[in-house]
């Protein structure tokens, strides 16, 4: 978050009628930028890597293996029970991370800001993803700040970039998903998606549905700590549960079955998905993943995991034959079956 003009005093802060909204002004070069950048954005993310004002940040890093992930983030509304979209954002490129078995380090985040958009909200967001950042264990090293003509509702987007070191060998793939192999997930799942969808509509439910944004990176490395042959690791965005587990399966090249009833969906998700039509399988999760394990380390992985995670953690599928040519069967206690698929669209307007 650079700019060329001369470092101004952050003391001083800006005087109470200075900003209220985001102006076009704030678009250049000049001192209307460097006043938010330098008053309202680099005070409360700063640290010593941030505070150097390079065009590129200068970092150090140990390991010889890294990851590196990029997002962008254009969910409405802003705000929303459970999160917002500076956490989301954060926590979001630093479970892409997590997935690949590397610790991450460094963030950037730019921001495209719509005119019009309140200066308090910018400031929420911001005191949002500063905690998130703290709770994820990562920096935020560089970044980027541009304003456009805003619409009806004023907002924002961000992009954030994250680089993290892989310190396991061999790495976490999805080619490393071997016959046998257990499918474990952290939680119930449906939560983000229809919360989003349910504040869009102005409908209530009881009790409230409430995002499952959070970061993983304390379970997964708490896995791998422990010495559990993890093959794959896979956090339920878009697409859910299904689009996770299909395209895992045609990765590699196995079946694999997942029974019905291991699958937790509280009765307010289930209550929304019926409302909206959905299949709580394929709405978006942000705090949720699956582990495929080795099937003689699978009861220890699942105690690990139940120390770390806050909602229900189980076994709910097993990795068939590789000659299953990437089929995901949904089994249940009656004996039925239903193959699951990519849908064909999109199932909900974006979500994150």
């Amino acid at each position: 978050m650079s700019a060329e003009s001369e470092v101004m005093d952050l003391s001083c802060p800006l005087p109470a009628d200075h900003y209220t909204r985001i102006v076009t002004g704030h678009g250049g070069g000049g001192r209307l930028m460097r006043d938010l950048i330098d008053q309202i954005i680099r005070p409360e993310l700063r640290n010593p890597i941030l505070d150097q004002q390079h065009d590129s940040a200068a970092i150090e890093l140990s390991s010889k293996k890294l990851a590196f992930t990029t997002d962008s983030y254009v969910i409405w509304p802003l705000f929303f029970p459970g999160g917002d979209i500076g956490s989301l954002a954060v926590y979001g490129t630093v479970n892409d991370l997590s997935m690949a078995g590397a610790s991450a380090k460094y963030l950037s985040l730019s921001f495209i800001l719509q005119e019009g958009l309140e200066m308090q909200t910018l400031q929420r967001i911001l005191h949002s993803i500063r905690r998130a950042a703290e709770q994820a264990d990562v920096c935020i090293v560089t970044g980027d700040t541009k304003v456009i003509e805003g619409g009806a509702n004023p907002g924002l987007y961000i992009n954030t970039s994250g680089i993290g070191e892989i310190t396991i060998d061999p790495p976490l793939s999805p080619f490393a998903i071997s016959t046998g192999d257990a499918v474990l997930l952290n939680g119930d799942i449906g939560r983000h998606g229809t919360c989003i969808m349910a504040l869009r509509e102005n409908l209530q439910f009881s009790p409230e549905i409430e995002s499952d944004c959070a970061p993983l990176h304390r379970q997964t490395e708490a896995l791998l700590r422990s010495g559990c042959r993890i093959h794959c690791m896979r956090d339920l965005t878009r697409g859910g549960l299904t689009s996770a587990m299909v395209e895992l399966a045609q990765c590699a090249q196995v079946g694999i079955d997942l029974q019905e009833e291991a699958i937790e969906v509280i009765p307010p998700v289930q209550s929304a998905c019926d409302l909206f039509g959905l299949d709580p399988l394929s709405v978006a999760n942000e705090g949720r993943f699956v582990a495929f394990v080795h099937p003689q380390d699978t009861a220890r992985a699942l105690s690990i995991l139940e120390q770390e995670s806050p909602g229900p953690v189980r076994k709910i599928g097993t990795v068939g034959e590789k000659k299953s040519h990437g089929q995901v069967r949904l089994l249940n206690s009656y004996g039925g079956q239903r193959i699951l698929d990519l849908l064909s669209g999109e199932q909900l307007p974006r979500i994150c």
